[in-house]
Protein backbone atom coordinates (compact mmCIF):
# COMPACT_ATOMS: atom_id res chain seq x y z
CA UNK A 1 0.00 0.00 0.00
CA UNK A 2 1.43 3.38 -0.79
CA UNK A 3 1.84 6.42 0.99
CA UNK A 4 -0.24 8.62 -0.87
CA UNK A 5 -3.18 5.40 -0.42
CA UNK A 6 -2.57 5.61 3.28
CA UNK A 7 -2.73 9.16 3.81
CA UNK A 8 -6.14 9.08 1.36
CA UNK A 9 -7.79 6.41 3.29
CA UNK A 10 -7.09 8.02 6.72
CA UNK A 11 -8.39 11.36 5.64
CA UNK A 12 -11.78 9.39 4.47
CA UNK A 13 -12.52 7.71 7.68
CA UNK A 14 -12.70 10.92 9.42
CA UNK A 15 -15.62 11.77 7.42
CA UNK A 16 -19.28 10.59 7.93
CA UNK A 17 -20.76 8.29 5.09
CA UNK A 18 -22.48 10.34 3.02
CA UNK A 19 -18.86 12.13 2.56
CA UNK A 20 -16.79 8.69 2.19
CA UNK A 21 -19.03 7.86 -0.31
CA UNK A 22 -18.71 11.17 -2.23
CA UNK A 23 -14.76 11.33 -2.01
CA UNK A 24 -14.29 7.55 -2.55
CA UNK A 25 -16.29 8.60 -5.97
CA UNK A 26 -14.14 11.28 -7.28
CA UNK A 27 -11.06 9.77 -6.11
CA UNK A 28 -11.31 6.60 -8.55
CA UNK A 29 -12.91 8.71 -11.35
CA UNK A 30 -9.99 10.91 -11.18
CA UNK A 31 -7.82 7.81 -10.52
CA UNK A 32 -9.47 7.11 -14.37
CA UNK A 33 -9.36 9.75 -16.02
CA UNK A 34 -5.74 10.02 -15.11
CA UNK A 35 -5.03 6.22 -16.14
CA UNK A 36 -6.95 7.25 -19.73
CA UNK A 37 -4.49 10.36 -20.35
CA UNK A 38 -1.46 8.53 -19.59
CA UNK A 39 -2.31 5.38 -22.00
CA UNK A 40 -3.17 8.74 -24.33
CA UNK A 41 -0.13 10.71 -24.07
CA UNK A 42 1.92 7.43 -23.76
CA UNK A 43 4.11 7.97 -20.58
CA UNK A 44 2.91 8.72 -16.89
CA UNK A 45 3.32 12.18 -15.16
CA UNK A 46 6.63 12.13 -14.76
CA UNK A 47 7.99 9.27 -16.72
CA UNK A 48 10.39 10.07 -19.32
CA UNK A 49 9.42 7.28 -22.70
CA UNK A 50 10.48 7.76 -26.32
CA UNK A 51 6.73 7.02 -27.26
CA UNK A 52 5.40 10.00 -25.27
CA UNK A 53 3.03 12.25 -27.58
CA UNK A 54 2.61 15.15 -25.72
CA UNK A 55 2.33 17.19 -22.41
CA UNK A 56 0.14 17.68 -19.59
CA UNK A 57 -1.34 21.64 -19.31
CA UNK A 58 -3.07 21.55 -16.25
CA UNK A 59 -7.01 20.84 -15.63
CA UNK A 60 -10.10 22.34 -15.99
CA UNK A 61 -12.56 21.98 -13.42
CA UNK A 62 -15.77 20.14 -14.02
CA UNK A 63 -18.84 19.22 -11.25
CA UNK A 64 -20.28 15.83 -12.27
CA UNK A 65 -23.66 15.20 -10.83
CA UNK A 66 -24.18 12.40 -9.35
CA UNK A 67 -26.47 10.59 -6.93
CA UNK A 68 -24.14 11.03 -4.05
CA UNK A 69 -24.23 15.09 -4.99
CA UNK A 70 -21.81 16.85 -6.88
CA UNK A 71 -18.11 15.37 -7.49
CA UNK A 72 -15.31 18.14 -8.59
CA UNK A 73 -13.74 16.64 -11.09
CA UNK A 74 -10.46 18.48 -12.58
CA UNK A 75 -10.09 16.95 -16.21
CA UNK A 76 -6.71 16.78 -17.47
CA UNK A 77 -5.51 19.17 -20.37
CA UNK A 78 -3.00 18.05 -22.90
CA UNK A 79 -1.00 20.91 -25.11
CA UNK A 80 -1.56 18.55 -28.23
CA UNK A 81 -4.91 17.24 -29.09
CA UNK A 82 -7.80 16.90 -26.14
CA UNK A 83 -8.91 14.86 -23.61
CA UNK A 84 -12.81 14.55 -22.57
CA UNK A 85 -13.77 11.39 -20.51
CA UNK A 86 -16.44 9.12 -21.41
CA UNK A 87 -18.44 8.83 -18.55
CA UNK A 88 -19.17 12.59 -18.71
CA UNK A 89 -22.17 13.86 -21.10
CA UNK A 90 -21.46 17.04 -22.72
CA UNK A 91 -25.05 17.86 -23.92
CA UNK A 92 -26.95 16.69 -20.63
CA UNK A 93 -26.92 20.37 -19.54
CA UNK A 94 -28.45 21.70 -22.15
CA UNK A 95 -31.62 19.60 -22.47
CA UNK A 96 -32.30 19.82 -19.21
CA UNK A 97 -32.42 23.92 -19.49
CA UNK A 98 -34.81 23.18 -22.05
CA UNK A 99 -37.26 21.13 -20.42
CA UNK A 100 -36.42 23.11 -16.90
CA UNK A 101 -37.95 26.12 -19.24
CA UNK A 102 -40.39 24.73 -20.89
CA UNK A 103 -41.87 23.10 -17.38
CA UNK A 104 -41.73 26.39 -15.99
CA UNK A 105 -43.14 28.33 -18.49
CA UNK A 106 -46.42 25.53 -18.60
CA UNK A 107 -46.20 25.86 -14.36
CA UNK A 108 -46.64 29.49 -14.93
CA UNK A 109 -49.48 29.18 -16.80
CA UNK A 110 -47.82 31.33 -19.83
CA UNK A 111 -47.53 28.20 -21.98
CA UNK A 112 -48.52 28.29 -26.08
CA UNK A 113 -50.46 25.32 -27.21
CA UNK A 114 -47.11 24.42 -29.12
CA UNK A 115 -45.19 24.39 -25.46
CA UNK A 116 -48.49 22.02 -24.03
CA UNK A 117 -47.86 19.75 -26.57
CA UNK A 118 -44.15 19.26 -26.22
CA UNK A 119 -44.68 18.76 -22.43
CA UNK A 120 -47.18 15.99 -22.70
CA UNK A 121 -45.11 14.81 -26.14
CA UNK A 122 -42.47 14.34 -22.81
CA UNK A 123 -44.87 12.25 -20.61
CA UNK A 124 -44.33 14.90 -18.26
CA UNK A 125 -48.04 15.18 -16.57
CA UNK A 126 -48.38 17.56 -13.11
CA UNK A 127 -45.13 18.53 -12.13
CA UNK A 128 -44.84 20.49 -9.07
CA UNK A 129 -43.38 23.52 -8.63
CA UNK A 130 -41.17 22.46 -6.04
CA UNK A 131 -39.74 20.16 -8.49
CA UNK A 132 -39.03 22.25 -11.14
CA UNK A 133 -37.43 24.58 -8.65
CA UNK A 134 -34.58 22.09 -7.65
CA UNK A 135 -34.38 21.10 -11.41
CA UNK A 136 -33.59 25.14 -12.62
CA UNK A 137 -31.19 25.31 -9.18
CA UNK A 138 -28.64 22.89 -10.43
CA UNK A 139 -28.71 24.26 -13.68
CA UNK A 140 -28.43 27.97 -12.75
CA UNK A 141 -25.38 27.27 -10.57
CA UNK A 142 -23.36 25.46 -13.73
CA UNK A 143 -24.54 27.97 -15.80
CA UNK A 144 -23.48 31.12 -13.62
CA UNK A 145 -20.40 30.18 -12.60
CA UNK A 146 -19.40 29.66 -16.75
CA UNK A 147 -20.58 33.12 -17.18
CA UNK A 148 -19.48 34.82 -14.31
CA UNK A 149 -16.01 33.24 -14.12
CA UNK A 150 -12.46 34.87 -14.61
CA UNK A 151 -11.42 35.47 -17.87
CA UNK A 152 -7.40 34.41 -18.16
CA UNK A 153 -4.96 35.49 -20.54
CA UNK A 154 -4.75 37.75 -23.53
CA UNK A 155 -7.47 37.75 -26.56
CA UNK A 156 -6.85 39.71 -29.15
CA UNK A 157 -9.91 38.77 -31.17
CA UNK A 158 -13.52 38.93 -29.94
CA UNK A 159 -16.63 38.60 -31.65
CA UNK A 160 -19.69 40.39 -30.74
CA UNK A 161 -23.16 39.74 -32.46
CA UNK A 162 -27.12 39.95 -30.76
CA UNK A 163 -29.67 37.72 -31.08
CA UNK A 164 -33.18 38.69 -30.38
CA UNK A 165 -35.54 36.70 -28.08
CA UNK A 166 -39.23 36.78 -26.31
CA UNK A 167 -39.77 37.04 -23.18
CA UNK A 168 -42.72 37.89 -20.97
CA UNK A 169 -42.45 41.68 -18.54
CA UNK A 170 -45.37 42.88 -16.80
CA UNK A 171 -48.43 40.46 -18.66
CA UNK A 172 -47.34 42.11 -22.07
CA UNK A 173 -44.60 40.39 -24.41
CA UNK A 174 -41.17 42.35 -25.31
CA UNK A 175 -38.33 41.20 -27.16
CA UNK A 176 -35.05 41.41 -25.59
CA UNK A 177 -31.09 41.10 -27.24
CA UNK A 178 -28.99 38.55 -25.78
CA UNK A 179 -25.53 39.35 -26.38
CA UNK A 180 -22.54 36.78 -26.92
CA UNK A 181 -19.22 37.34 -27.07
CA UNK A 182 -16.71 35.24 -27.95
CA UNK A 183 -12.60 35.16 -28.45
CA UNK A 184 -9.55 33.81 -29.79
CA UNK A 185 -6.47 33.85 -26.96
CA UNK A 186 -2.91 34.35 -27.68
CA UNK A 187 -2.54 30.52 -28.04
CA UNK A 188 -5.04 30.58 -30.91
CA UNK A 189 -8.26 28.70 -28.58
CA UNK A 190 -11.38 30.02 -28.89
CA UNK A 191 -14.18 30.53 -25.95
CA UNK A 192 -17.30 31.79 -24.99
CA UNK A 193 -16.75 35.08 -22.85
CA UNK A 194 -19.83 35.96 -21.85
CA UNK A 195 -23.55 36.74 -22.30
CA UNK A 196 -25.30 40.05 -21.86
CA UNK A 197 -29.49 40.39 -21.62
CA UNK A 198 -30.55 43.73 -22.00
CA UNK A 199 -33.82 45.67 -23.73
CA UNK A 200 -31.90 47.17 -26.96
CA UNK A 201 -28.37 47.76 -28.35
CA UNK A 202 -27.74 51.09 -26.92
CA UNK A 203 -24.54 52.46 -26.18
CA UNK A 204 -25.61 51.91 -22.41
CA UNK A 205 -25.87 48.68 -22.44
CA UNK A 206 -22.92 47.87 -24.79
CA UNK A 207 -20.76 49.70 -22.21
CA UNK A 208 -22.08 47.96 -19.15
CA UNK A 209 -21.56 44.48 -21.06
CA UNK A 210 -17.83 45.24 -22.42
CA UNK A 211 -17.03 46.70 -18.82
CA UNK A 212 -18.49 43.75 -17.42
CA UNK A 213 -16.19 41.45 -19.51
CA UNK A 214 -13.25 43.64 -18.66
CA UNK A 215 -13.73 43.30 -14.52
CA UNK A 216 -13.44 39.93 -15.27
CA UNK A 217 -10.30 39.92 -16.60
CA UNK A 218 -10.64 40.40 -20.78
CA UNK A 219 -7.34 42.57 -21.79
CA UNK A 220 -5.18 42.03 -25.02
CA UNK A 221 -8.09 42.96 -27.15
CA UNK A 222 -6.76 44.25 -30.46
CA UNK A 223 -9.56 43.80 -32.56
CA UNK A 224 -13.27 43.63 -32.79
CA UNK A 225 -15.36 41.75 -35.03
CA UNK A 226 -19.40 42.72 -35.03
CA UNK A 227 -22.21 44.61 -36.87
CA UNK A 228 -22.40 48.10 -37.37
CA UNK A 229 -23.72 49.33 -33.93
CA UNK A 230 -23.01 53.00 -32.82
CA UNK A 231 -23.66 52.15 -29.43
CA UNK A 232 -20.93 49.29 -29.55
CA UNK A 233 -18.51 51.44 -31.48
CA UNK A 234 -18.44 54.26 -28.96
CA UNK A 235 -18.12 51.22 -26.13
CA UNK A 236 -15.16 49.65 -27.51
CA UNK A 237 -13.63 52.98 -27.88
CA UNK A 238 -14.38 53.50 -23.70
CA UNK A 239 -13.18 49.77 -22.87
CA UNK A 240 -10.39 48.46 -24.87
CA UNK A 241 -8.97 51.26 -27.21
CA UNK A 242 -9.29 48.50 -30.11
CA UNK A 243 -9.86 48.37 -33.58
CA UNK A 244 -13.03 47.54 -34.85
CA UNK A 245 -14.04 45.50 -38.15
CA UNK A 246 -17.01 45.73 -39.54
CA UNK A 247 -18.92 42.58 -40.45
CA UNK A 248 -18.28 42.44 -44.32
CA UNK A 249 -21.58 40.56 -45.13
CA UNK A 250 -23.68 42.86 -43.43
CA UNK A 251 -21.88 46.06 -44.95
CA UNK A 252 -22.40 43.98 -48.46
CA UNK A 253 -26.46 43.88 -47.44
CA UNK A 254 -25.97 47.55 -46.73
CA UNK A 255 -24.14 48.68 -49.86
CA UNK A 256 -26.38 46.95 -52.10
CA UNK A 257 -29.36 48.24 -50.77
CA UNK A 258 -28.32 51.59 -52.47
CA UNK A 259 -27.79 49.56 -56.13
CA UNK A 260 -30.62 48.30 -58.25
CA UNK A 261 -31.16 44.69 -58.19
CA UNK A 262 -30.09 44.19 -62.08
CA UNK A 263 -26.79 45.63 -60.99
CA UNK A 264 -26.56 43.19 -57.82
CA UNK A 265 -23.61 41.23 -58.98
CA UNK A 266 -21.52 44.09 -61.07
CA UNK A 267 -21.34 45.84 -57.65
CA UNK A 268 -20.70 42.74 -55.72
CA UNK A 269 -18.25 41.63 -57.68
CA UNK A 270 -16.73 44.60 -57.65
CA UNK A 271 -16.16 45.46 -53.91
CA UNK A 272 -15.47 41.65 -53.59
CA UNK A 273 -11.98 42.64 -55.51
CA UNK A 274 -10.87 44.40 -52.19
CA UNK A 275 -10.77 41.37 -50.57
CA UNK A 276 -8.35 39.69 -53.34
CA UNK A 277 -5.78 42.11 -52.31
CA UNK A 278 -2.42 40.79 -50.72
CA UNK A 279 -1.64 43.89 -48.36
CA UNK A 280 -4.38 46.12 -46.19
CA UNK A 281 -2.44 49.09 -48.60
CA UNK A 282 -3.34 47.62 -51.44
CA UNK A 283 -7.14 46.71 -50.56
CA UNK A 284 -7.43 50.30 -49.78
CA UNK A 285 -5.98 51.79 -52.70
CA UNK A 286 -8.18 49.31 -54.73
CA UNK A 287 -11.65 50.54 -52.55
CA UNK A 288 -11.25 54.25 -53.44
CA UNK A 289 -10.67 52.69 -57.27
CA UNK A 290 -13.84 51.08 -56.87
CA UNK A 291 -15.89 53.83 -54.93
CA UNK A 292 -14.94 56.68 -57.79
CA UNK A 293 -15.69 53.92 -60.69
CA UNK A 294 -19.28 54.04 -59.11
CA UNK A 295 -19.44 57.38 -57.91
CA UNK A 296 -21.03 59.00 -60.75
CA UNK A 297 -23.78 56.36 -61.37
CA UNK A 298 -24.56 55.04 -57.34
CA UNK A 299 -23.62 58.44 -55.41
CA UNK A 300 -25.06 57.18 -52.03
CA UNK A 301 -23.38 53.62 -52.42
CA UNK A 302 -20.04 55.77 -52.89
CA UNK A 303 -20.70 57.58 -49.96
CA UNK A 304 -21.18 54.39 -48.16
CA UNK A 305 -18.04 53.07 -49.05
CA UNK A 306 -16.00 56.66 -48.71
CA UNK A 307 -17.18 56.33 -44.43
CA UNK A 308 -16.91 52.88 -44.02
CA UNK A 309 -13.39 52.21 -45.99
CA UNK A 310 -11.42 51.66 -42.07
CA UNK A 311 -13.89 50.18 -41.03
CA UNK A 312 -14.51 46.90 -43.55
CA UNK A 313 -10.71 46.63 -44.26
CA UNK A 314 -9.30 46.50 -40.43
CA UNK A 315 -8.93 43.03 -40.74
CA UNK A 316 -6.04 43.31 -43.78
CA UNK A 317 -3.72 44.55 -41.01
CA UNK A 318 -3.39 41.20 -39.20
CA UNK A 319 -2.35 38.10 -40.15
CA UNK A 320 -3.06 36.96 -43.45
CA UNK A 321 -3.90 33.38 -42.15
CA UNK A 322 -6.56 34.81 -40.22
CA UNK A 323 -8.11 36.93 -43.32
CA UNK A 324 -10.96 34.08 -43.56
CA UNK A 325 -12.28 34.57 -39.57
CA UNK A 326 -11.79 38.20 -38.92
CA UNK A 327 -13.34 40.05 -41.74
CA UNK A 328 -17.25 38.80 -40.21
CA UNK A 329 -19.43 37.64 -37.63
CA UNK A 330 -20.25 34.28 -39.25
CA UNK A 331 -18.81 32.47 -36.64
CA UNK A 332 -20.73 33.90 -33.55
CA UNK A 333 -23.70 34.24 -36.14
CA UNK A 334 -23.51 30.01 -36.28
CA UNK A 335 -23.65 30.07 -32.80
CA UNK A 336 -26.35 32.64 -32.82
CA UNK A 337 -28.76 30.01 -35.32
CA UNK A 338 -28.02 27.45 -32.95
CA UNK A 339 -29.65 29.84 -29.81
CA UNK A 340 -32.49 30.13 -32.21
CA UNK A 341 -32.96 26.47 -33.18
CA UNK A 342 -33.32 25.89 -29.48
CA UNK A 343 -34.96 28.63 -27.95
CA UNK A 344 -37.80 28.46 -31.03
CA UNK A 345 -38.89 25.13 -29.03
CA UNK A 346 -39.67 27.23 -25.89
CA UNK A 347 -41.46 30.46 -28.43
CA UNK A 348 -42.18 32.86 -25.44
CA UNK A 349 -40.00 32.84 -22.34
CA UNK A 350 -41.68 33.03 -18.86
CA UNK A 351 -38.66 35.54 -17.48
CA UNK A 352 -35.22 36.87 -18.46
CA UNK A 353 -33.66 34.50 -15.96
CA UNK A 354 -35.14 31.24 -18.04
CA UNK A 355 -33.23 32.94 -21.62
CA UNK A 356 -30.30 33.08 -19.41
CA UNK A 357 -30.48 29.33 -18.35
CA UNK A 358 -31.28 27.86 -21.66
CA UNK A 359 -29.06 30.05 -23.31
CA UNK A 360 -25.82 29.92 -20.72
CA UNK A 361 -26.27 25.74 -20.74
CA UNK A 362 -26.59 26.19 -25.02
CA UNK A 363 -22.99 28.21 -24.75
CA UNK A 364 -21.34 25.80 -22.19
CA UNK A 365 -21.83 22.74 -24.29
CA UNK A 366 -20.58 24.60 -27.20
CA UNK A 367 -18.22 25.93 -25.38
CA UNK A 368 -17.09 22.49 -23.97
CA UNK A 369 -16.55 20.88 -27.22
CA UNK A 370 -14.57 23.76 -28.68
CA UNK A 371 -12.16 22.75 -25.79
CA UNK A 372 -12.08 19.50 -27.58
CA UNK A 373 -11.57 20.60 -30.71
CA UNK A 374 -8.08 21.68 -32.84
CA UNK A 375 -6.91 25.42 -31.97
CA UNK A 376 -9.02 27.69 -33.78
CA UNK A 377 -5.79 29.60 -35.22
CA UNK A 378 -2.18 28.09 -35.14
CA UNK A 379 0.25 28.81 -32.83
CA UNK A 380 2.53 30.14 -35.04
CA UNK A 381 -0.13 32.90 -36.69
CA UNK A 382 -1.05 33.98 -33.24
CA UNK A 383 3.14 34.25 -32.62
CA UNK A 384 3.04 37.16 -34.80
CA UNK A 385 0.65 39.32 -33.75
CA UNK A 386 3.49 40.53 -31.45
CA UNK A 387 3.72 44.03 -31.33
CA UNK A 388 6.70 44.18 -33.74
CA UNK A 389 4.59 42.35 -36.05
CA UNK A 390 1.72 44.29 -36.70
CA UNK A 391 1.92 48.13 -37.98
CA UNK A 392 -0.14 50.61 -35.41
CA UNK A 393 -4.07 50.29 -35.72
CA UNK A 394 -6.29 53.28 -35.71
CA UNK A 395 -8.47 52.86 -32.91
CA UNK A 396 -12.20 54.10 -32.68
CA UNK A 397 -12.45 57.32 -31.77
CA UNK A 398 -14.68 58.15 -28.80
CA UNK A 399 -18.01 59.13 -28.66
Amino acid sequence: MTEDTVTFLDRMQKLDGGDFLRELAGAVLQKLMEHDVDNLIGAGRYERSDERATQRNGFRERPFETRLGTLDLKIPKLRKGSYFPSFLEPRRTGERALVAVIQEAWIQGVSTRKVDDLVQAMGMSGISKSQVSALCKDIDIRVNSFLDRQIEGEWPYIWLDATYLKTRENGRVVSVAAIIATGVNTEGRREILGLGLGPSEAAVFWLGFLRKLEKRGLKGVKLVISDAHEGLKAAIAQVFKASWQRCRVHFMRNALAHVPKAQHQMVAAAIRSVFAQNTQAEGSKTWRHVADQLRARLPKLAALMDEAEADVIAFMAFPRAHWPKLHSTNPIERLNKEVKRRADVVGIFPNEASIIRLVGAILLEQNDEWQLQHRYMTLETMNSLGEDAIPALPTIAAA
